[in-house]
């Protein structure tokens, strides 16, 4: 296929809004946390934080620039990849520890910059403007970046990464493809400087918001280099692949018109829930019991968020090494946000489709939200047993926000195959850390 290159398309940069922008990552943030509370050295100890280490599948969710370095070790390896080496440390994930480590580090950039000048991009990332606060401090964007970095690793013992660029997307391209490779770990990308930086990041997966599939998508028009990208033909580009394609061809010249106080209101929304099993589930009873749990779970947020939903999606997916196929369906009904009414649809909605399929992964999912509006009546229920409902939701809720998840649960959560009390305790999947983990003081102490 030719290639349309339009060699006198440009942007002129003298219109673009320049200013300064740092994006801040800190080096290997979950494995960083547990070397400074075991009082080592985050850069030269051999760390891994690893999720249900006593499995064979195991999943390592940080490691430590030196165990990625000599071991070749990721933060997808399994655990029947991690070599014996006799000074790894092999440790569990505390989310607690980590999400007040987060928010320490962003107590330290609220001292450089305003709340507005703040976007906390993921817990170990974050984007400041320092236009404004440069005047205050009296720093240029360099010396701003030197000063972060020394503060938290004074405060903290953490190390970061920091990007610094004329808007927030040549300062998260500065941070991914230059500032992990210089010694100081900074890098700075202006627009002038885009032919020998934006357009030279390889492969082309490196460049933000180019996955494998768009990558291969762009390689069967032509377009395997950020170069190539920036020439393509922008007209022919809307037609193949609409205003994303545009967009990626306005990134590929470092053009980013996004700004950081500006806050993301998505069109349509949806609440969901997923979790891989920790086993093959056969027995359609312990199943529909993980269902239920999921399903009460989705319930308890809509009416926290005080939601209603009209539409449910289950998601059922099989074990490896099972024929039959995975399947996901929806239906529709009156809005409604009450446990049991989700839980009656979920659960007949599974018994519809299932075909005694070995069972790895589930997934629930609300959509069609609209805002909670009183009491819904129907024909087929009297508005007692809908109040009874209702109240019977509201004291469940209260009873668990004050005490806590288990202070009231079924009786079926206690059976075998159910994950809900289990997972009460994870953040974000993962374990807390608060259950008997030893602390910095306990370790210093012993």
């Amino acid at each position: 296929m030719t290639m349309s290159f339009n060699y006198t398309q440009h942007f002129n940069y003298a219109l673009e809004r320049q200013e300064d922008y740092l994006c801040i990552d800190m080096k290997s943030f979950y494995a960083s946390v547990e070397c400074v509370e075991r009082g080592l050295d985050p850069l030269t100890t051999l760390l891994v934080v690893m999720s249900n280490s006593d499995s064979p599948g195991g999943l390592a969710l940080a490691t430590s620039p030196r165990a990625k370095k000599e071991l070749g070790l990721t933060n997808v390896s399994r655990r029947f990849e991690i070599p014996d080496h006799p000074d790894l440390h092999i440790v569990p994930p505390r989310m607690h520890l980590y999400i007040e480590k987060n928010i320490a580090v962003n107590q330290i950039l609220q001292r450089f910059v305003a709340d507005e000048d703040l976007l906390i991009y993921s817990i170990d990332e974050s984007f400041i403007r320092i236009t404004a606060s440069k005047k205050l401090f009296g720093w240029n964007a360099y010396q701003f970046a030197k000063n972060i970095q020394q503060t938290i690793f004074q405060e903290l013992g953490l190390y970061c990464t920091i990007g610094i660029g004329d808007n927030m997307l040549l300062s998260k391209l500065a941070l991914d493809n230059g500032a992990k490779l210089q010694p100081d770990m900074i890098a700075t990308w202006h627009y002038q400087d885009v032919p020998n930086t934006v357009w030279k990041i390889a492969p082309m997966t490196n460049f933000w918001g180019i996955n494998t599939r768009t990558a291969e998508r762009l390689n069967k028009m032509g377009i395997r280099s950020i170069y190539e990208l920036a020439h393509f033909d922008f007209f022919e580009m809307k037609e193949r692949m609409g205003v994303i394609g545009q967009q990626l061809i306005a990134h590929a010249w470092g053009i980013d018109r996004a700004f950081i106080s500006e806050k993301y209101i998505p069109k349509s929304k949806n609440i969901s829930n997923s979790q891989i099993l920790m086993r093959d589930y056969t027995e359609p009873e312990e199943i529909k019991r993980v269902l239920r749990e999921m399903l009460e779970q989705i319930a308890t947020r809509l009416r926290t968020k005080k939601l209603q939903t009209s539409c449910l999606q289950i998601g059922v997916g099989v074990s490896k090494n099972e024929t039959l196929p995975s399947f996901s369906r929806q239906v529709t009904f009156t809005p409604t946000n009450h446990s049991a009414d989700l839980v009656r649809e979920g659960i007949a909605l599974f018994e519809r489709y299932y075909t005694r399929q070995v069972v790895r992964r589930l997934s629930v999912s609300c959509s069609q939200l609209r805002e909670e509006a009183g009491i819904q009546l129907n024909l087929f229920e009297s508005p007692l047993k809908t109040l009874d409902k209702q109240q019977l939701d509201t004291t469940i809720d209260l009873i668990r926000q004050r005490y806590g998840f288990d202070a009231i649960i079924h009786a079926s959560s206690l059976m075998e195959g159910a994950t809900a009390i289990q997972r009460s305790h994870l953040i974000g999947g993962h374990a807390g850390g608060l259950d008997g983990v030893p602390t910095k003081k306990s370790l210093l102490e012993n």
